[in-house]
C-alpha cells in the first residue's frame, strides 16, 4: 500500500524538525509537546472509532470510504460524447443500446432476456452496489489470515495480550479494509459493466454499464461511441440471461470462490519473523507486514481443485457470452470482429479483474481458457443448433469439463450420440421447470 490509513505512517526523514526533534535541534517546548499529544490521540482515537464500527474481518465501512474518496467527484454524472448526438443524457444512451442488443440477442440464443432494469452507473455508483458481494468473496480470506495471528500465539501470550488482541483485530479489520478500498477504486475506474470480471457482482436482473470508462475505453479504438456502447451491452445483456435463467449458475460461481478463499492457510512460523516488525501502536506497519509476502497463502490440494472448477466455469461462461454476441451481432456493426478481440486481450494480458482477485482473494485466473470455451461453444452450436447447446446450461452435470474444453470435437460427438445428456432429462424441459418453480408463490411451494 503506498497510503497507510489515515495518515499513520513511519516518519519523513526530509521532514526531520517540522513536527519532531532532531538530533541537533533542541526539545519542543512544553506546550508544542501537549499540543504534538493531542494531536497524536485525536488521530488515534478517529481511527479506534471507525474501527469499532466494523464487525467482521474486515471494516467495510472504511473500504467503502477510501474507494469514494480515491474516486472523487470526478466520476459522478458526466456528459459523454455520444449523450449529445442522441438528444440525451448517458442514462438515455445506455436504455436504447441495450434494448437494441436485446433485440438481436433473442435470435442468437433461447435464454430470454435477464435483465429488468438497465442502468447507467458511475464508479461510484459500482463501488456502492458492488460491496455486498464483495463481502461476501473476501471474508473468507481475511477471517483465515486474521485467525491465523491468533491462533499462532501460545496460551500465555494470548493471556497477556488480554484487550490488545481485540486491538489488533480491529487494526487488521482496517488494514484489509484499505487494501479493499484502493483496490476497489482502481477497478472502478476502468471495469465497463457490472459483470465484465465474470462473475455477478451488481443486483439480480439488473443491466449495468459505466458509460464513462467506455467512452475512455474507447478513445483509442477509432470506432464510433455508439457502436462500441451497443456492443458492450450486448455482452451485459448475455451474462444477465445467464445469470437470470441459470438458476444454479450464480450460486455456484460464488459458493465456488468462497470455497477457494475459506481453504487459504497462513505459514504460521513466519509470525515469529512478523513480530518483530510489528508496532502496535502504529496501524502502517501491520499494513506493511501484512503486504511483505510473509503471509502469502500456501495453496492446498482441495484449493487447486476448487481453483479448476472455477477457471473452467468462468470460461464457459465467458466463451459462451462470446459466442452468442458474435452471433447476435453479425454484421450489423462494421467493428464487431475488431472489438472481440480487444476485448478477448483485455481478459488475457491479465487486467484490473485478475489483478483485484488476486489481491484480494488470492485467486488468480486464467482467461486463456475462453477461447477454448468458445471454441466449444461455437463448434456445438454449429453441429447440434442453439437449442441444444443452450440447453447443456440446464443442470450443471451436463456443462462441459476442463477436459472437453481440451478435446472439443470429442464432446461434440457425445453430444451427438446423447452421451452427454442425462438420461430422462429435456434441457429445455428443465429450463422451463426452473422457470416455474424460481416465479412459484412460497405458499404454493408449501402445498405441493
Amino acid at each position: 500500500m503506498s497510503k497507510p490509513p489515515f495518515g499513520f505512517g513511519p516518519p519523513d526523514p526530509d521532514k526531520r524538525g517540522e513536527n519532531e526533534p532532531s538530533d541537533s535541534g533542541g526539545q519542543p517546548s512544553g506546550a508544542e509537546a501537549f499540543n504534538q499529544l493531542g494531536q497524536m490521540l485525536s488521530q488515534l482515537g478517529q481511527m479506534l472509532s471507525q474501527a469499532g464500527s466494523s464487525t467482521g474481518p474486515v471494516n467495510y465501512d472504511l473500504a467503502k470510504q477510501i474507494a469514494l474518496q480515491n474516486l472523487g467527484s470526478e466520476s459522478g454524472d458526466s456528459k459523454l460524447g455520444f449523450s449529445s448526438s442522441s438528444g440525451g443524457d448517458s442514462s438515455t444512451a445506455v436504455r436504447d443500446a441495450a434494448h437494441l442488443a436485446e433485440l438481436w440477442l433473442d435470435a442468437a440464443t433461447i435464454l430470454p432476456a435477464g435483465a429488468t432494469t438497465t442502468v447507467a452507473w458511475s464508479a461510484r455508483n459500482w463501488v456502492e452496489k458492488t460491496l455486498p458481494t464483495w463481502q461476501r468473496l473476501c471474508d473468507p480470506v481475511a477471517q483465515q489470515v486474521s485467525g491465523a495471528w491468533v491462533q499462532a500465539l501460545p496460551e500465555e501470550a494470548k493471556q497477556a495480550a488480554g484487550p490488545l488482541l481485540s486491538m489488533m483485530g480491529q487494526m487488521g479489520g482496517m488494514a484489509f479494509g484499505s487494501q479493499l478500498g484502493n483496490a476497489l477504486a482502481q477497478l472502478a475506474s476502468e471495469v465497463l459493466t457490472s459483470s465484465e470480471v465474470g462473475l455477478p457482482l451488481g443486483p439480480a436482473a439488473t443491466s449495468a454499464l459505466l458509460p464513462a470508462n467506455i467512452e475512455k475505453f474507447t478513445e483509442g479504438l477509432e470506432l464510433p461511441t455508439s457502436e462500441v456502447l451497443v456492443f458492450i451491452a450486448a455482452r451485459e445483456a448475455a451474462h444477465q440471461r445467464l445469470f437470470a435463467h441459470v438458476p444454479w449458475l450464480r450460486q455456484r460461481l460464488l459458493a465456488t470462490v468462497e470455497e477457494f478463499a475459506s481453504g487459504i492457510s497462513v505459514d504460521t512460523s513466519a509470525l515469529e519473523q512478523l513480530a518483530g516488525q510489528i508496532d502496535p501502536s502504529n496501524p502502517a506497519s501491520i499494513e506493511e507486514a501484512m503486504s511483505s509476502g510473509l503471509l502469502e497463502p500456501q495453496t492446498s490440494p482441495e484449493q487447486k481443485a476448487a481453483l479448476n472448477r472455477l477457471e473452467t466455469l468462468l470460461a464457459l461462461v465467458e466463451g459462451w457470452v462470446d459466442v452468442v454476441v458474435a452471433e447476435a451481432i453479425g454484421d450489423r456493426l462494421p467493428g464487431a470482429d475488431a472489438l472481440r478481440e480487444t476485448l478477448r486481450r483485455r481478459r488475457a494480458t491479465g487486467g484490473p479483474a485478475e489483478q483485484t482477485f488476486a489481491t484480494l482473494v488470492g485467486l488468480e485466473l486464467r482467461p486463456r481458457r475462453m477461447r477454448a470455451a468458445s471454441a466449444l461453444w461455437k463448434l456445438v452450436g454449429d453441429q447440434h443448433g442453439i437449442e441444444k447447446r443452450d440447453g447443456l446450461w440446464s443442470h450443471p452435470d451436463l456443462m462441459p469439463t476442463a477436459e472437453d474444453l481440451d478435446e472439443p470435437l470429442d464432446f461434440a460427438e457425445r453430444l451427438g450420440d446423447g452421451e452427454s445428456t442425462l438420461e430422462g432429462v429435456d434441457p429445455i424441459a428443465e429450463i422451463e421447470r426452473a422457470e416455474r418453480e424460481k416465479n412459484k408463490p412460497k405458499g404454493d411451494e408449501d402445498k405441493s
